[in-house]
C-alpha cells in the first residue's frame, strides 16, 4: 500500500475542504440560516460527489470527502446519499434524491425522497416521511414509510465490501469532526486568557490537546489503510481493517470533542459554542454500523 494521495486525490480533497470552509456553518446560529443551506446544497449537488462509486471512484476518495464534510460539519447529505450509490442498480434509478436508511430510518435525509437500507446482501427501498431535527443536528433523520420494495440482490462479496466501505466512510466522519473540534479548541486556547497569560500556554490545557492530536494521527492511519482495503484486498481483510478504523476513530474522537468541551471551559457548555454540535454528530456516526471489540478479535482468531 502507498499512503501517499495522488495528486487528483489531493486536488479532491482541497476541494472539499474549500466548499467545508465557504458553505459550512461557522457557528450554531447558522445551522437555520436557510439561504446558506440553499447555496450549500446546490454546490454538493454541482460536485456529483454523491455518486462516487458509481462514477468508478476507490474507497479512500470517498473517505476524503467524508472527512472534509466531518471537519467543516457540513449539514446537507453527503454520507448518505454516496453509501446509498453503492446499493443501487446499475441502471434504472434516479440517484439524485436517494439516501442510506439503517433499521428503517434515514439518516442522512435532508431534502431526499427515498431510501435504501440492505437487508442480508438485498437493499431494500422505501418512500421517506418528513425529515426531523435529532441529536445530531447537522443530520436530520426521516422514517421508511409504506410498502419497501426489494432491488436486486446482492453477492455475497458485494455486500461485504458495502459493510467495509461504510464503516470507513462513517470512521472518515468521526476523523474529519475530531479535527474540527481540535482545531476549535486550539484556536480557542490561543485567544482566551487567564492569569495574563492565554490558556494554551498552561501544560493543564496544552498536553490533553497534543495528546488529541496523537489520537487524530493515529485514527488517519488506520482509516487510510481500512480505505484502501475497500477495493485492494479480499472482503474479509477489507472488513477487519473497516472494524478497526471505526473502533479507533469512534473512540478518539469522542475523546477529542470531550477534550475541546473542556478546554472551552464554562463555554464549552453553552449552546451557543460549537463544540457540542461536532461531539453530538461523533456520537452518531459512532452509533452507525457499530463494532464492538469481540468482532474484531473473532476476525483476527
Amino acid at each position: 500500500m502507498d499512503a501517499r494521495l495522488t495528486s487528483e486525490q489531493q486536488w479532491l480533497r482541497e476541494a472539499a475542504e474549500k466548499l467545508s470552509a465557504d458553505l459550512g456553518p461557522g457557528s450554531v446560529l447558522d445551522l437555520d440560516d436557510e439561504a446558506r443551506l440553499t447555496r450549500l446544497e446546490k454546490a454538493v449537488a454541482d460536485t456529483g460527489w454523491r455518486r462516487l462509486r458509481s462514477d468508478g471512484a476507490s474507497g479512500v476518495e470517498v473517505a476524503l470527502v467524508a472527512e472534509e464534510f466531518g471537519r467543516g460539519l457540513i449539514d446537507v447529505p453527503y454520507l448518505g446519499p454516496v453509501l446509498a450509490d453503492e446499493l443501487l442498480p446499475a441502471a434504472g434509478e434516479d440517484r439524485t434524491a436517494w439516501t442510506l436508511a439503517v433499521n428503517g430510518e434515514a439518516v442522512d435525509a435532508r431534502g431526499m425522497r427515498r431510501a435504501v437500507e440492505l437487508r442480508d446482501t438485498i437493499p431494500i427501498a422505501g418512500a421517506l416521511g418528513d425529515a426531523v431535527r435529532t441529536a445530531d443536528l447537522t443530520r436530520p433523520r426521516s422514517g421508511l414509510v409504506g410498502a419497501p420494495e426489494p432491488l436486486p440482490a446482492l453477492t455475497e462479496e458485494r455486500a461485504a465490501r458495502f459493510h467495509a466501505l461504510a464503516l470507513v466512510a462513517t470512521s472518515a466522519d468521526l476523523l474529519g469532526a475530531a479535527r474540527g473540534a481540535h482545531a476549535l479548541a486550539c484556536e480557542y486556547a490561543k485567544i482566551r486568557e487567564q492569569y495574563g497569560q492565554a490558556v494554551g500556554s498552561y501544560q493543564a490545557v496544552s498536553h490533553p490537546l497534543a495528546e488529541g492530536l496523537a489520537l487524530i494521527e493515529g485514527s488517519t492511519s488506520v482509516l487510510r489503510y481500512a480505505a484502501w482495503t475497500v477495493d485492494a484486498t479480499g472482503p474479509e481483510e477489507a472488513l477487519r481493517s473497516a472494524r478497526v478504523a471505526k473502533v479507533y476513530c469512534a473512540r478518539a474522537a469522542r475523546t477529542v470533542c470531550e477534550t475541546a468541551i473542556q478546554v472551552h471551559g464554562g463555554i464549552g457548555n453553552t449552546w451557543e459554542c460549537l463544540a457540542h454540535v461536532y461531539l453530538r454528530r461523533v456520537l452518531t456516526s459512532s452509533e452507525l454500523f457499530p463494532v464492538r471489540l469481540e468482532e474484531i478479535d473473532l476476525g483476527l482468531s
